[in-house]
């Protein structure tokens, strides 16, 4: 590595399969932020090597091992995993059986990422599957932190919008929506099929009732009166429904001209091709077929994040009191303001300015403390008004 590289090389031992592996670092100083969004997200990156100005930092957040795929943030645990009593005594064992369990599935989750993974090629695709493996491996502990997977899917989405600072901005928020729109009118398209199912379960069987020999010739002549009158019935729900079926067809097509009229094109938002898909974003819709861990979008990092950071806040384990529980409760909120739950927003909004003003008044006298605090109630204070102002034209 030259001498003007922005990395230094970290060298970890795996601990599943001990390959000792060298990991890029970024050097303190290597970049300049040009400002945070209002979910802490870099809104800019100028690094002092122009060669690397495509490269997202969180691409080197984190670890993966180049042998068997398992994945960990770069910090001081991972580094000092052999140090560490806890993890060696009661993870470890189980951490390994299960992730080289899924390494000898062809098809699995953790071979299909890692297989996929080109730092040269496609260096912010490799950051969103790096953060993906992250998750999992981490997911594999027993007690897992709902934080650190909360933290994980939020850099997930500082990512893809990223890779999208050159689109408008509302059409990836509408991305996350049309797929949320096209989920439930599969799961409408379901139950209808199935509906249809039990009706001619229920014809078949009413026509079988009719026919038994095992009665009298007197209840017989009670009976097939209302053979007919259920026959008229049943066909006319046969009507009905043959009329749902026909418009099933009309909003098969309306979907899809809703979908090119708003996201443009075939909606896919597919640049580029990635590997054997047509798109990167083919690829992760087909992580999401086999794990429901798999995001394709911001927007639905966003809600991941969202669910796991109150996850974590809800038990507390992993979130000191103080600014973390404050910085903690914002982001629960000005993360439900970006996805469209205003309501959610509206409460974790109020709730961060009053415990907020609460630690700032019982810390006044240490300004160095309450610093953080300050910051993200004024962030609270302004993103909360306009979470208001967005219920109202809701």
């Amino acid at each position: 590595m030259t001498s003007d590289s922005p990395f230094y090389l970290t060298k970890v031992e795996c601990p599943i399969c001990r390959t000792i592996n060298e990991f890029e670092t970024v050097r303190m100083g290597a970049y300049t932020e040009d400002g945070r969004d209002t979910d802490f997200c870099p809104t800019g990156v100028t690094w002092r090597n122009p060669r690397y100005q495509a490269h997202n930092p969180l691409v080197f957040f984190i670890g993966v091992c180049s042998n068997c795929y398992y994945t960990r943030e770069i910090n001081a645990g991972f580094k000092d995993w052999k140090n560490d009593h806890t993890f060696r005594t009661y993870r470890l064992k189980a951490v390994k059986e299960k992730h080289l369990d899924q390494l000898a599935i062809a098809d699995s989750l953790v071979k299909k990422i890692g297989d996929a993974m080109d730092m040269e090629c496609f260096p912010n695709e490799s950051a969103i599957l790096k953060l993906h493996l992250a998750i999992f491996d981490e997911q594999l502990n027993e007690h897992y932190s709902k934080l650190d997977v909360g933290r994980f899917y939020l850099r997930i989405g500082w990512v893809f919008r990223d890779m999208q600072r050159g689109e408008n901005p509302q059409r990836s928020f509408l991305h996350g929506l049309m797929l949320d729109l096209e989920t439930k009118y599969r799961m409408l398209k379901s139950s209808f099929r199935g509906l249809q199912d039990q009706a001619d379960a229920f014809s078949q069987q009413l026509s079988s009732h009719f026919e038994t020999d095992n009665i009298t010739t007197k209840l017989k002549s009670q009976m097939y009166p209302f053979r007919d009158r259920f026959s008229e019935t049943v066909t006319s729900v046969g009507d009905l429904m043959n009329k749902t079926q026909e418009g099933f067809g009309k909003l098969d097509g309306l979907m899809e001209e809703y979908k090119s009229v708003t996201l443009g094109g075939d909606g896919s938002g597919a640049s580029t091709t990635f590997l054997q898909y047509p798109s990167f974003k083919d690829f992760l819709l087909d992580l999401k077929n086999k794990s429901d861990l798999a995001v394709t979008s911001e927007y639905e990092a966003l809600k991941k994040a969202v669910q796991y950071y109150k996850e974590a806040f809800a038990e507390g384990r992993d979130i000191a009191p103080g600014n973390q529980q404050i910085q903690a409760s914002y982001l629960i909120a000005e993360l439900s303001r970006r996805i469209g739950d205003y309501d959610e927003a509206r409460q974790y909004f109020n709730s961060t300015i009053r415990h907020g003003q609460e630690f700032i008044h019982r810390s006044r006298n240490d300004r160095t403390q309450t610093a953080l605090a300050r910051k993200i109630l004024e962030l609270a204070m302004e993103q909360g008004r306009l979470n208001m102002a967005a219920m109202q034209t809701a």
